[in-house]
């Protein structure tokens, strides 16, 4: 998921340099969406795992 990204702040950030103003700001919403969603995943995981540890 955080590979994913990655790729797509890339993809912002060659679009951005070229001028592709819609592209870039279109891959940064997906960008900040997928890192949401690897945190909230990141902090869940951890919070079962020490749920079934204990």
């Amino acid at each position: 998921m955080l590979h994913y990204t990655v790729v797509f702040l890339v993809i912002a950030l060659i679009a951005a340099v070229f001028g592709f103003g819609g592209i870039a700001a279109g891959a940064v919403g997906i960008a900040k969406i997928l890192f949401f969603i690897f945190v909230i995943m990141a902090i869940l995981s951890f919070v079962v795992g020490l749920m079934r540890k204990g």
